[in-house]
């Protein structure tokens, strides 16, 4: 497959980082962890067991405000900004599909598989030390909420090459396609509960294709009353859905698998976010801002995985301990998410620091060549069956280290990453080696993947 060495000129503004998507994404990121810490609330049974309650679930103030924070589909968004960004980099030095696949897959389950291996560990000590199996099996579940999000958003960023060639040709075309197959799973869904989850892929697709529109100004030409009609409108349908009980009006409910109602939200949170977006480069410009973007977003994949199973394990160790435990849902208890949300940041701190690097791309010498075609795709199967068993059949601590060893062999099957190849020898600091030509490292080149 022969690429161009440069993307057009009206692709080269999707080239360029925007730190406002930068400073979005990290906020995004606190959000979930905040949204975290008020929903785990474990209490220790006199016969040793523990059970759960998701407190905000059960407020009825929850729904409305799910409904304007529900910033899943916002992160599709951006990583159709950064998806698109990095994959036409990588056009442009000579890449091609599976180059990407290789890079994405290493960038996500590298960190993804740390995760795995110490939470199964983990476990089974507390197994052995006599802790009771159905606590086991709860933290298990509950820690490992985040690993349906890990397949879908990889499942779409493989997607990108080739939703990206689509995009390039009838981008407005692929995008209603996308929106009538999600109509059509959602129409099938009552009788066939199972095509639901294959809105795992038309959704988020459709959703990362908002961001390639974004990427590619598409909603930067719009005026500001276009995009306060996108909003307006895309809410009310999503009210008149809602309301006639066509779909839940919860939309957490309404993430997994997820519909209709994830890709309105999207189309809302796009255009708002560019109708802000001047305002948030302004703050992602200040000097500060810009430093801690710098040190947390190189690791907000690490930070996603890991606060989670450190919120479920700090919970269940407190049960253990005399410290007063407030009931869920009272006025105490909502003040005491506070220092819970200081505390799992402060538990990341080292964590990110121990396993943060998994992040990286692992570099080779210039000499060293890539993986083959087959061994990208047989890591991407060997990803999937873990993470799709988890999907239908909820996580057992036996497919947790099931899953650490798949994504282990994943990465000794993806191997090490080669210095990219570019097109053409005429590039100003390219060299020829073995028979092809090769880029010179450029100083100050990060070495990490963007998400």
């Amino acid at each position: 497959m022969e690429m161009d060495a440069h993307p057009p000129a009206s692709q080269e503004r999707a080239v360029q980082r925007d730190p406002a998507i930068d400073l979005v994404r990290f906020t995004c990121l606190l959000l979930v962890v905040a949204a975290h810490c008020m929903m785990v609330s474990p209490v220790l049974h006199k016969d040793g067991t523990v059970t759960t309650l998701n407190v905000l679930m059960e407020q009825s103030w929850f729904t409305p405000v799910a409904w304007g924070l529900m910033i899943v589909p916002l992160f599709f968004v951006l990583g159709g900004v950064t998806g698109l960004q990095s994959w036409r980099r990588l056009k442009a030095h000579g890449g091609n599909g599976f180059d990407f696949a290789q890079l994405r897959l290493l960038r996500l389950v590298r960190p993804a598989m740390a995760v795995l291996a110490v939470m199964w560990g983990g476990l089974w000590v507390a197994l052995l030390l006599g802790v009771h199996p159905a606590v086991i099996q709860l933290m298990t579940a509950g820690a490992a909420m985040p690993l349906w999000f890990l397949a879908a958003y990889l499942t779409a960023q493989l997607s990108i090459p080739l939703m990206a060639r689509l995009h390039e040709r009838v981008p407005l075309l692929t995008f209603a396609v996308l929106m009538a197959l999600i109509i059509t799973v959602d129409s099938l869904r009552g009788a066939v509960p199972v095509v639901a989850f294959a809105n795992m892929i038309f959704v988020w697709c459709a959703v990362q294709q908002l961001g390639f529109l974004m990427a590619d100004g598409f909603f930067e030409k719009r005026s500001r009353s276009w995009l306060l009609g996108a909003v307006v409108s895309s809410n009310l349908l999503l009210g008149l859905v809602t309301g006639v009980a066509v779909y839940p009006g919860n939309m957490v409910v309404n993430l997994n698998p997820p519909n209709f109602c994830l890709l309105l939200l999207g189309i809302s949170q796009v255009a708002t976010l560019q109708l802000l977006h001047k305002g948030i480069r302004w703050i992602a410009d200040l000097r500060w801002v810009q430093v801690v973007i710098a040190v947390t977003g190189r690791r907000s994949m690490t930070v996603y995985l890991w606060h989670l199973p450190l919120l479920v394990g700090m919970s269940g160790l407190l049960l253990l301990t005399d410290v007063p435990q407030p009931f869920a849902g009272t006025a105490e208890w909502w003040w005491a998410r506070i220092p819970v949300f200081f505390a799992v940041l402060t538990l990341l701190l080292p964590v990110v620091w121990l396993f943060g690097r998994l992040e990286n791309r692992p570099t080779a010498a210039s000499h060293a060549r890539g993986p083959s075609r087959t061994a990208v795709v047989t890591a991407a199967v060997v990803v999937l069956v873990p993470l799709a068993d988890a999907a239908f059949n909820g996580l057992t601590l036996a497919l947790l280290g099931g899953g650490a060893a798949c994504f282990a062999l994943s990465v000794l099957l993806l191997g090490r990453v080669p210095t990219p190849v570019l097109m053409r020898p005429t590039q100003e600091g390219a060299e020829f080696r073995g028979g092809r030509w090769r880029t010179l490292p450029e100083p100050g080149l990060r070495a990490n993947l963007e998400t």
